[in-house]
């Protein structure tokens, strides 16, 4: 669900949806976390079990620890927050070893990792709705493992869009990796050879 909140941001430019997603990560981060790494199935607050649930395994669908771990990414590329990031890599660390002896059970947990890996990059496009859209849809098109994208109007009030502004009047794409961006784009092809670079 926290994962759904940030590409609803992605999309719409409108703040709240960062607001929403951190109420859900900071209830896993908070309520979920095995001291010794990962996650576990029941928050510590629910009813008390004879053995408290902790699967990492991953299926035809993401375990609990794997859909967390790429909301956390996520939220980390957006906001630049260490503590989302530490909890994704314990998440991702805590299935090394089903992915080392069964690779088939952690799909979207090494999914995780290739993205934690590449950066991820974090994409910040800024303008008017209507004059942004193209810059906005090859951005989403890019491939990078785990990249996110947002596109708003310029001053969105969220970690990403600080001092990213509009180039010579025209909607900007910025391309970060940890927050440190190469020089504003304005067309395609420069978005496409500044994701590549």
């Amino acid at each position: 669900m926290a994962e759904a909140f940030l590409a609803v941001l992605g999309v719409t430019g409108d703040a709240v949806w960062l607001d929403r997603a951190r109420l859900l990560l900071d209830r896993v981060v908070d309520h979920f976390t095995d001291p010794d790494g990962g996650f576990f199935d029941t928050a510590d607050d629910a009813e008390t079990l004879v053995v408290r649930p902790k699967d990492a395994s991953d299926n035809a669908y993401p375990s609990g620890t794997s859909a967390a771990v790429h909301a956390l990414i996520a939220f980390a590329a957006i906001t630049g927050e260490h503590r989302y990031r530490a909890a994704a890599e314990s998440g991702i660390t805590s299935a090394a070893n089903i992915a080392l002896n069964v690779p088939r059970f952690a799909g979207w947990t090494l999914a995780a990792a290739e993205a934690i890996v590449a950066g991820p990059s974090e994409i910040a496009v800024v303008g008017d709705e209507a004059d942004r859209t193209e810059l906005h849809h090859a951005a989403l098109m890019l491939s990078s493992p785990g990249a996110v994208v947002v596109a708003g109007e310029p001053g969105l009030q969220i970690p990403l869009f600080e001092q990213r502004e509009l180039v010579d009047g025209q909607p900007a794409a910025y391309v970060c990796q940890g927050f440190v961006c190469q020089r504003p784009v304005t067309t395609v092809a420069d978005l496409q050879e500044a994701a590549r670079g």
